[in-house]
């Protein structure tokens, strides 16, 4: 059980120069600990930051300028790197083996409710822990109670105040490359009136919005003048090509599965509006500065919305029972496991409201962003 809860805000430890940072889980979860990071790099300015994490933050991060020193790739572990629960115990031997070569003064769990995370943290061997934990989860050196329905920046910025850290910032931050943009430039058309993304996947089909109406949005833009470039991985691949096809103009195109997470970046911080669902590429179009117009769950909303207005929108679904069986979907899923459906949680959000959120962001462009210019043939 965890011992009492520690002050929210702590002295600093001393002689800091190694710090590892545990953040598992997807994009979204990454950019969400990235404030806590920085305010981790200002508090102990001399020590390097390893986050502990997976391949995709390898891949946005490594080589980034940033708060991240390197970024050590996770084994195959339950509750901290494995979305089936099997593990693979000779690499989390190897794996800590490594770790505890480092000598960590600092380890940080900024993961989770911290029931697997926090043993796993443990075994790391660092002089000093702090993360959260649930009532039945180890009890770090200092440790913050997990309540679930937090907003997931602020969380993980409560959670290193622990080690003395204050905030410098309240929103992720990713700094594009000039590769980036670059390799992101070929796709971009020249003479229109402006360029939208649209991503229309989520993790959760749940909180995914019709990809007909993202069709919808697709065709309005286009019809403004404006390149609409329709984004996803995966499976979502074929849906951003079934969206491009029912939007049928020649200014909306597909490039489901063409691009890498860089050239993602790149993208989106040329493009005047970002609209989709609560999703990692969501997350991204606000770190690298891109307005966006999003659908969210309520519930979402509390965890992981953007904490702005100016240049973040937000259409929400108050949708709190499953459209099929009832079930409360308000309760997390330790407390009350979910139903097999996977019927949108969202599709009460009219195209309309959308629209609106998108035409708000477009006219509060500044001026010389606007490409004046008459299109013909949308």
């Amino acid at each position: 059980m965890p011992s009492r809860p520690a002050r929210s805000r702590r002295d600093p430890f001393d002689d800091v120069l190694r710090i590892a940072v545990l953040r598992g889980g997807g994009l979204g979860d990454l950019l969400f600990a990235l404030p806590a990071i920085d305010a981790l790099a200002a508090a102990y300015p001399e020590a390097e930051i390893v986050l502990l994490g997976t391949r995709m933050h390898e891949e946005l991060l490594q080589g980034r300028p940033g708060s991240v020193s390197r970024v050590e790739v996770l084994p195959r572990a339950r509750g901290v790197n494995s979305p089936d629960d099997s593990e693979d115990r000779g690499e989390i031997a190897d794996f800590l083996t490594r770790m505890r070569a480092r000598r960590f003064d600092l380890a940080c769990q900024l993961h989770g409710g911290g029931r697997h995370s926090n043993p796993f943290l443990a075994e790391l061997r660092a002089r000093h822990t702090i993360g959260t934990a649930t009532d039945d989860a180890l009890a770090l050196e200092r440790t913050m109670p997990y309540e679930y329905y937090q907003h997931e920046v602020l969380r993980w910025l409560e959670t290193v105040a622990l080690a003395g850290a204050d905030p410098v910032s309240l929103d992720p931050r990713i700094i594009v490359t000039d590769g980036e943009r670059t390799a992101a430039a070929g796709h971009l058309a020249h003479g229109t009136a402006g360029r939208a993304v649209i991503h229309p996947g989520a993790s959760d089909p749940r909180r995914r919005w019709p990809a007909e109406r993202f069709a919808e949005v697709a065709g309005r833009l286009a019809g403004e003048g404006i390149q609409v470039l329709v984004v996803g991985e995966g499976a979502d691949a074929h849906v951003a090509d079934g969206i491009a096809d029912l939007a049928s103009s020649s200014l909306v195109t597909s490039l489901g599965g063409r691009l890498s997470l860089g050239e993602l970046a790149g993208l989106l911080a040329q493009a005047d509006v970002f609209v989709g669902n609560d999703s990692g590429p969501r997350h991204l179009a606000q770190a690298v500065g891109c307005p966006t117009a999003s659908v969210f769950w309520v519930g979402n909303l509390i965890n992981g919305g953007p904490l702005t207005r100016t240049h973040h929108r937000v259409q929400l679904a108050w949708t709190t029972r499953c459209p099929v069986c009832g079930t409360d979907a308000t309760q997390v899923g330790w407390t009350a496991p979910r139903c097999e459906h996977d019927d949108s949680f969202v599709a009460d959000v009219s195209v309309d409201a959308v629209w609106s959120d998108v035409s708000s962001l477009l006219d509060a462009r500044p001026v010389h962003a606007v490409v004046a210019t008459t299109f013909l043939g949308a």
